[in-house]
């Protein structure tokens, strides 16, 4: 098992990550071929750059690009769930709304006890309808 191997520390910023996947996804748009990516963000705290993440999000919303981003430990995901989208549209910190829902969260406390195929389906889900086709 690889998790119990792994030492997560702060802080946690996700906007340089999500805005370096959205670069690599942009340049592959120009590519005749179709390519669609899915960033997996493994994380144990609460998210320290909010605000740019948003912003973050919301452009890469135009992208072929789905974020997953799972939630291990303790911590209090507060943060994540309103990147989920779920209960509502995420807007930038203008006001500019994601033109798609990209972004889903799991925390994996919810799947401790549970076969594997349980978080595998719940982390995927949405992954599906988030696809840019055409």
């Amino acid at each position: 098992m690889v998790l119990p191997q792994l030492r997560l520390s702060g802080p946690t910023n996700f906007s340089p990550i999500i805005n370096h996947v959205s670069g690599i996804a942009a340049a592959a748009q120009t590519n005749t071929a179709s390519q669609y990516f899915v960033l997996l963000i493994l994380t144990d705290g609460e998210i320290t750059d909010f605000d740019q993440t948003r912003d973050a999000i919301v452009r890469a919303s135009q992208l072929p690009l789905s974020i997953i981003i799972v939630g291990v430990g303790p911590a209090d995901f507060k943060a994540m769930e309103l990147l989920d989208g779920d209960d509502g549209v995420l807007r930038s910190t203008v006001g500019e709304a994601i033109a798609r829902d990209i972004v889903q969260f799991v925390p994996y406390r919810q799947f401790i006890n549970a076969p594997m195929a349980a978080l595998a389906q719940s982390v995927l889900a949405e992954v599906p309808s988030q696809l840019m086709i055409g």
